[in-house]
């Protein structure tokens, strides 16, 4: 599957850190099953690539990655855990070779309108605006729109319930990444009915601002 296909699955990618193992795969199938199934698993945790290998074994209808790609190593990491796509909070000249070595679809993110002309130039389109909101936000990203409209993003940090949406409606978003789609507090007492829920609602979402 390319990138582009992964990222316009859902218009939430759910940020996910996995603390404990056994929830990795019901937290997976409770997204979903509410029609988020593009997952960023985040590197954060000792579990994490664990709960990747999991998830791509028991739920075949998950787009499962991982996020937090900080190393060269990781991508071989992933792609030995199973790993569909990779995505980074930044880019750096290590983290751009090794992607280039890697098979696995990669999503940098940028944080100025200098990191978003260097991925650019370094043949990256596709975008994580990262942390969306200390970045500027909408703000930024309309600003982004007139010089360099060839460039996508998926907005990722402070992007909330109140605000996905406003996101969405630009032009050059893609999709947005939050983790209150999976709250601590659902996963931690296993209400994977809330979580499906909040996955169903998120999912209603269209690019445009539009419900489906």
């Amino acid at each position: 599957m390319q990138l582009d296909d992964m990222l316009s699955a859902a218009p939430v990618v759910p940020v996910i850190v996995i603390e404990d193992l056994s929830n990795a795969v019901p937290l997976a199938q409770a997204l979903v099953a509410g029609g988020l199934p593009m997952l960023e698993i985040t590197l954060r945790t000792a579990v994490a690539l664990d709960a990747v290998r999991a998830i791509a074994a028991e739920v075949p209808d998950a787009i499962v990655g991982v996020g937090t790609v900080t190393r060269a190593e990781h991508f071989a990491e992933a792609e030995r855990a199973g790993a569909q796509f990779a995505f980074s909070p930044g880019l750096t000249r290590t983290v751009i070779d090794a992607s280039r070595d890697s098979p696995l679809p990669f999503l940098p993110g940028v944080f100025t309108p200098s990191e978003a002309l260097t991925a650019r130039d370094e043949g990256f389109d596709r975008l994580k605006l990262f942390p969306a909101q200390q970045a500027g936000g909408i703000g930024m990203l309309k600003a982004f729109l007139s010089p360099i409209p060839e460039l996508k993003f998926c907005p990722t940090g402070g992007v909330s319930p109140e605000n996905f949406r406003d996101f969405l409606a630009l032009p050059n978003v893609i999709c947005v990444g939050g983790s209150w789609v999976a709250p601590a507090d659902a996963v931690k007492a296993e209400d994977w009915s809330r979580i499906t829920s909040l996955a169903t609602e998120a999912a209603a979402a269209r690019s445009g601002g539009q419900k489906a």
